[in-house]
């Protein structure tokens, strides 16, 4: 028998791989469902989901050197008031710009902050702000303390009809109801609320929220990103993400503001401080300039002068040149002192000391800058850490040591300016001996004038620092401007919606693929060719589509259906099969019920009729037969009626089959109590032999071999076996079954039959379900909705 002729070969990969994608195609309504569904529920997700937007600003620092190596390397030898030369790090300004308390105190000047309020709509909840907000609320008093507790500061509003009222009810349930702009008194403070003119009310829920500032500051830095935009510049880029533009764009604009206002308020303190000395210095050099001034007048008065000269100016230029020197001295030591009470005093260990008073000595001068410098970088740190903290202490460490040396700088400038004060006051001796000789009344009035010009120019000195001073501060500007100003995108950076679109789409796909595929994954079924050439190498004697009517009987005289043209093609690969051998008698038996056998039995002996053969069907499943109430015929005598009577002769069993001439039956019979054992009878074989000799094709249908061994029995009489296996039915583990049998040969010429095939079941083989389609039918096309677009346009 030529049976590897009928073997269907292995697939060759590209047509397995086109296979696989024809599957998931025929199923496209699927993924139209998937992708549609996915759709909607991204458009009402994007629908209800509040967006968020990103606000952002850049900010330069001037920044001389730029992360900057610490104090030392900041200290610069100055003139007069040349004091701010300074220089910063942006590192160190970015950690400003991130401490909490910056944002604190930014969040406390934003009115509109403070409450927040919510419309809650039911759906989503959105926060109203400013000019959208539902209410002007006013603040009169507020303990921000007593906002600790959870839900303390939490309420909702209802406005009544005709607007003039309103009930608010606390999240406990309390309610309590106002009239607009009537002061309310509540545990954590006092506020009215009136209603925004510019808000239309509906039937919306109105939920506002007062907040304590540590905590809300804490919860929306969590929104903020601040950092240098690039190591090489000194630029830092502040970006928040907020549904609410607005209230971003105010939040980082307060923020920079009062940033801003800090490094002036840093930069003015030592100026302040110098101010506030020359005040103190100019207030003592008043009172001796009067009295000096009244000396003169009372003196002139007295001794009745009006001009005075003198032959001994040269004299007195070299006493007033000697005096101006021991008065420069005096007021070096009495700076010194000055300098020295101030730095010990009890109180200003933290304070800066006055500068530009005139002190020559560069190395006190740098000690005093270093000092100051160290004191605003303690004042610095301490917006972001607190006094415990390690760097405190360092920084405290270094001022201790600095205020040491200026304090042992100063003991050694002191006896030095004693030093010169001696000298001095030596060489002043010997022109005091010479101005003697000189009329008492006109060294008396010399010494007066000279002590008032003296104190004079002192005097005019410190009015010209304090003014210096006084431009300064006026001067003084932040360290930081915009370059960018605060800008909040039009398009929401969260959900995007072409990626959220994007994504439905995908989600759309994968969904039912994910699920098709574990379906096939999970599934036990016999779904594809494949998976019989995949777990057998027995061969396919051919393919059946789904009848697709309740009849029996499908191949009859004259008709050209799918599944007529199936069994002609099965009955073709049938002789070629068995060219030049015995044919005479196919059994066909199947893995259990309902697997189609005696549907297959039916059809194909009439395929053989058809073809001028002289057929007999024989109903061998003695349980649970089938084969006569499908043709619609009855009888009271079968084979089990031959076996058990021996007057019986196989002639009286036969019965015609109307429908088609030439085909005949022998029913069952009676249900007998030892089915198996009936079948072992002698009588068996004189039924096959008689049966050989007067039809050409005798088709035995067997029950189920995976319930009983009926068919092994009758195998002997066969010829050819026929293995019944019906898509999505028969189970992948039975056909290890079947492969047994074929491997160990236990039944004849065993072939396989696929049974209830459909377009996703076969590859399209020629044998297969797509030839039915393709040749002779005899069933107009029913006209599908492609079809009818596609004839419309060709009309």
């Amino acid at each position: 028998m030529n049976e590897e002729s009928v073997v269907s070969v292995e697939q060759p990969k590209e047509l397995n791989l086109r296979a696989e994608i024809t599957r998931y195609t025929r199923n496209w309504y699927w993924f139209a469902l998937g992708v549609l569904i996915c759709l909607i529920l991204a458009f009402f997700y994007l629908r209800y989901t509040t967006p968020v937007y990103q606000t952002t600003a850049e900010l330069l620092v001037k920044d001389d050197k730029k992360g900057g190596g610490g104090a030392a390397d900041a200290m610069q030898m100055f003139q007069d008031l040349d004091i701010f030369n300074t220089t910063k790090s942006v590192d160190n300004e970015v950690r400003v710009l991130k401490s909490k308390s910056l944002l604190q105190r930014a969040l406390r000047q934003l009115p509109d902050l403070q409450p927040t309020q919510f419309v809650q709509g039911n759906i989503r909840t959105s926060e109203g702000y400013g000019k959208s907000s539902p209410f002007i609320i006013q603040i009169d008093t507020l303990y921000e303390d007593s906002l600790l507790k959870k839900d303390v500061g939490n309420y909702s509003v209802s406005v009544n009809k005709n607007r003039s009222e309103f009930v608010l009810t606390h999240d406990d349930g309390k309610s309590q109801t106002f009239r607009f702009g009537q002061k309310i008194q509540m545990p954590f403070g006092t506020f009215s609320i009136a209603p925004n003119p510019k808000y239309r009310f509906s039937d919306d829920k109105i939920l506002i929220r007062f907040n304590n500032i540590k905590e809300y500051a804490a919860a929306y830095a969590k929104n903020m990103s601040i950092d240098v935009s690039d190591q090489q510049t000194s630029t830092i880029i502040i970006t928040v993400k907020d549904p609410v533009s607005q209230k971003a764009i105010d939040i980082i604009n307060k923020l920079i503001e009062v940033y801003n206002q800090d490094a002036v308020d840093d930069k003015n303190i030592v100026s302040r401080n110098t101010v506030a000395f020359i005040d103190d210095r100019l207030r003592t050099l008043v009172g001796e300039l009067s009295g000096v001034e009244k000396k003169v007048s009372d003196f002139k008065e007295k001794n009745q002068i009006t001009d005075v000269t003198s032959d001994i100016s040269q004299y007195m230029t070299q006493t007033q040149g000697l005096y101006q020197k021991l008065e420069d001295a005096k007021l070096q030591a009495s700076i010194l002192n000055s300098l020295q009470a101030y730095i010990g005093k009890p109180g200003n260990e933290h304070s800066l000391v006055p500068t530009s008073l005139g002190i020559q000595d560069p190395t006190l001068n740098g000690l005093i800058e270093n000092f100051n410098s160290l004191q605003l970088k303690r004042q610095q740190t301490l917006t972001t850490v607190e006094p415990g903290n390690i760097l405190v202490q360092n920084i405290d460490n270094s001022i201790g040591a600095v205020r040491k040396s200026i304090s042992e700088n100063i003991r050694n400038l002191q006896k030095g300016v004693s030093v010169t004060k001696g000298l001095i006051n030596q060489d002043y001796g010997q022109f005091q001996s010479k101005i003697k000789t000189v009329p008492a009344v006109e060294r008396q009035l010399l010494e007066i004038q000279r002590e008032q010009g003296i104190k004079q120019t002192i005097y005019q000195y410190l009015l010209q620092k304090k003014e210096e001073s006084l431009i300064s501060l006026a001067a003084t500007v932040s360290n930081s401007r915009i370059i960018d100003d605060t800008a909040s995108g039009r398009t929401p950076i969260s959900p995007k919606k072409s990626i959220i679109y994007l994504g439905a789409l995908l989600l759309g796909l994968l969904i039912p693929f994910i699920i098709m595929y574990l379906a096939d994954l999970l599934n036990d079924k016999v779904r594809l060719q494949k998976d019989i050439l995949s777990r057998t190498n027995i061969p396919i004697l051919g393919e059946i589509m789904h009848a697709k009517s309740d009849e029996e009987l499908v191949v009859k005289e004259n008709t050209r259906t799918p599944i007529s043209e199936m069994f002609r093609l099965i009955r073709s690969n049938l002789k070629f099969a068995t060219s030049g051998e015995d044919d005479k008698v196919i059994l066909t038996t199947s893995s259990m019920s309902g697997e189609g056998k005696t549907f297959f039995c039916t059809n194909l002996g009439a395929s053989l009729v058809l073809s001028g053969k002289k057929v007999i069907l024989l109903e061998f499943d003695l349980r649970k037969p089938k084969l006569l109430k499908g043709l619609g015929i009855s009888s009271s005598r079968g084979i089990s009626n031959f076996v058990i009577d021996r007057s019986l002769k196989p002639s009286d069993l036969v019965q015609p089959i109307p429908e088609l001439k030439g085909m005949y039956v022998i029913g069952s019979g009676p249900l007998p109590p030892n089915p198996s054992e009936l079948l072992l009878s002698e009588r068996i074989a004189e039924l096959f032999d008689f049966l050989r000799q007067q039809y050409d094709h005798i088709i035995v249908d067997c029950p189920p071999i995976g319930q009983v061994s009926d068919a092994f029995t009758l195998g002997s009489f066969a010829n050819i076996s026929a293995y019944v296996v019906r898509y999505n039915y028969t189970f992948k583990e039975q056909l290890n079954i079947v492969q047994d049998i074929y491997s160990n040969k236990k039944l004849n010429h065993l072939m396989i039959v696929l049974n209830d095939a459909q377009p996703k079941n076969s590859y399209g083989y020629g044998y297969g379900y797509g030839y039915g389609y393709g040749y002779g039918s005899d069933t107009k096309a029913k006209k599908g909705l492609a079809n009818r677009i596609r004839n419309f346009f060709k009309r």
